[in-house]
């Protein structure tokens, strides 16, 4: 019979594991068992961090329209019912855009909304 060699994609796992931990340092990089092992901790947090960086987001453009809507004398809990009301549909991102590039455009929408 013919020899058999085996473990090609055992080898291929293995190479494709230590090739996603190329950077990593004290071994992580080079040791099979310890990159896997680091691999998994680096899948979690990015995990983590793609939530928490939508959260941080919104968190920022929150303070850059409230600080807007006050030098017009209002309030963002009172701005952001009121433009519903009116049926303005734009973001906070884009509310929070318009405070920093376009402030007259911005200024323009918050004297129509307290009217």
């Amino acid at each position: 019979m013919a020899r058999v060699k085996r473990g090609t994609t055992a080898n291929k796992r293995r190479k494709n594991v230590l090739k996603q931990t190329k950077g990593f340092r004290f071994g992580r990089n080079k040791k099979y068992r310890l990159a896997k092992d680091a691999l998994r901790h680096a899948w979690e947090h990015a995990f983590t961090d793609r939530k928490t960086k939508k959260r941080e987001y919104r968190k920022l453009w929150e303070i850059k329209i409230s600080s807007g809507v006050r030098e017009q004398g209002l309030t963002y809990s009172k701005f952001i019912p009121l433009l519903k009301k009116q049926g303005i549909t734009l973001d906070r991102k884009i509310l929070a855009e318009l405070r920093e590039k376009h402030p007259g455009t911005f200024q323009r929408l918050v004297e129509q909304v307290k009217q």
